[in-house]
């Protein structure tokens, strides 16, 4: 069974007011299977988090370790990454001028299996995956992300996830931008993705409408760089209710106290 395991990660970052810590103390497993959720407000880190694990450059990792079934993820190139089978569906997905959907597609099949996709199988599955998204076929033809709306790249990266087939997704924000149906249609994407591939799942969001169609295991409360808080789904339904300041206040009591 494969684990994604994080150990007392702590990250730093280059700011204009000089380096700024970030990722203060971050442990985290993640079972093959498994969703876990971290919610959190604006600024706590949880991009940051999903960023590490990718593998971006303007994050410095100072301690901690990221492992992929014992292997130190943090020694791994980006595309090494990918291939040993992590994958992220970012917040902002970039437009990639002059590169086509499909080129792309099987492109990175290509580099993460080792070996080409056959072509014939493979084009029933890119317009299967598409239908079941409600994509439009001649999406498959357009450069990527080039001129799409919010909603339909976050489809396009739920079709990379059903597609490329990783070991652990993190999703990062995937719910921003998205109006009811669209926000259906990417979960069911999500869903199954889990259920055909057993993949585990690191879901980061601010609330909790996507967790109505995608169930957590567990959820982990996020604030000012660490998990302040762990439970199951009940956790969720009671940030709905309370919100984060509670656990913002006591951060800050923490840290007058570490001042004085």
């Amino acid at each position: 069974m494969s684990v994604l395991e994080i150990k007392n990660l702590h990250v730093n970052v280059e700011t204009d007011q000089g380096t700024r810590e970030i990722l203060r103390g971050v442990d985290l497993v993640i079972n093959e299977g498994e969703i876990h959720a971290i919610m959190g407000p604006n600024g706590s880190g949880k991009s940051t988090l999903a960023y590490t694990i990718a593998g971006h450059p303007k994050y410095t990792v100072v301690d901690g370790e990221i492992l992929l079934d014992g292997e130190n993820v943090l020694e791994m190139s980006v595309d090494e990454r990918a291939r040993a089978g992590l994958f992220l569906a970012m917040q902002y997905p970039v437009e990639i001028p002059g590169v086509t959907v499909t080129n792309f597609l099987r492109t990175a099949k290509t580099a993460i299996d080792g070996e080409a996709p056959a072509i014939r199988t493979w084009l029933k599955d890119v317009r299967g995956a598409m239908s079941n998204l409600k994509m439009d076929q001649a999406f498959a033809e357009r450069n990527v992300n080039e001129g799409f709306s919010g909603g339909e790249k976050k489809r396009n990266e739920i079709l990379q996830l059903e597609l490329l087939k990783p070991k652990f997704a993190v999703l990062d924000e995937t719910d921003s931008g998205l109006d009811v149906d669209a926000l259906k249609i990417v979960s069911e994407g999500v869903n199954r993705a889990h259920q055909t591939t057993g993949l585990g799942i690191l879901l980061i969001t601010h609330y909790t409408r996507i967790l109505r169609y995608i169930k957590p295991d567990f959820v982990h409360v996020f604030v000012a760089g660490r998990i302040a808080e762990q439970g199951g789904p009940e956790l969720a339904d009671r940030l709905e209710e309370e919100g984060y300041d509670r656990y913002q206040v006591a951060e800050s009591a923490v840290v007058e106290a570490a001042a004085e």
